[in-house]
């Protein structure tokens, strides 16, 4: 294998990948699993994580478990150390978006969000880095959001938590990257998930958010794998404490 091709190798690493069952964490599981690790995938919906086993093989494992839950993850850390290996790469992949207005906004929605975009991705990376500081090596990425810096109707929760997530993100570089951990973001533009599937169903406006990028069209799903796999493998080995906006350009206009 020459050097290029193994700068984004990840046999024999294992990665655990939260949202796995559908939209970008589900990508995430393809993508890594396709480049050599052993992917470990958690979310509730155990149905979409079997159909997804059955399309991966032996390659993907999965667990269904609720991380937005706190007094949870204690436990499924330590089942997951059990049952598979200290994770070397984690993709923090499942969210929420209330969509509920800055008059409306809800404690319980505001809560909801909080703690699934913010706080889980964490508590959970809190967990597992011990065992990648003992490696001298360890990738961690988050899932930012065009809301990391812009402010859209409806989406004052889920902005306030992305925005966060930006300096979560270089608050974690700063504290482990000297262990060899790199914690990056990647905030996806307009792709089709069921967190957009208004977005998507209303042509106008879809066509209106193609235009406002600079290549001229919507995320598809296959435009993740390039940039996580970077992020993901040894080529980020001196890149840490950024966000990655894959977004078409969206916010360089």
């Amino acid at each position: 294998m020459d050097r290029s091709a193994s700068l984004f190798n990840l046999t024999g690493k294992v990665a655990l990948v939260t949202g796995a069952s559908s939209g970008l964490g589900r990508r995430a599981a393809v993508a890594l699993t396709e480049a050599g690790a052993k992917v470990i995938g958690v979310a509730r919906r155990a149905e979409a994580l079997e159909k997804l086993a059955s399309e991966l093989g032996e390659q993907f494992s999965f667990i269904s478990a609720d991380i937005a839950d706190r007094s949870r993850l204690e436990d499924l850390s330590l089942e997951i150390n059990d049952q598979f290996a200290s994770p070397d790469i984690l993709v923090h992949a499942a969210g929420i978006n209330t969509r509920e207005t800055a008059d409306k906004v809800t404690e319980m929605g505001w809560d909801q969000t909080i703690s699934l975009n913010l706080s889980t991705p964490f508590f959970l990376s809190q967990r597992f880095v011990a065992g990648m500081k003992k490696k001298g090596w360890g990738r961690i990425v988050n899932f930012a959001s065009l809301q990391t810096t812009r402010a859209f109707p409806g989406g004052l929760a889920y902005g306030a938590s992305k925005a966060a997530i930006g300096q979560l993100t270089r608050a974690m570089a700063e504290a482990w990257s000297s262990h060899g951990v790199c914690v990056n973001a990647i905030g996806p533009g307009f792709f089709p998930t069921e967190l957009t599937q208004a977005v998507f169903a209303d042509e106008e406006r879809s066509k209106r958010n193609a235009e406002q990028t600079c290549i001229g069209r919507n995320g598809e799903m296959e435009d993740l794998d390039g940039p996580l796999l970077f992020l993901c493998s040894e080529a980020s080995r001196y890149v840490t404490g950024q966000v990655l906006m894959v977004d078409g350009g969206f916010t360089a206009k």
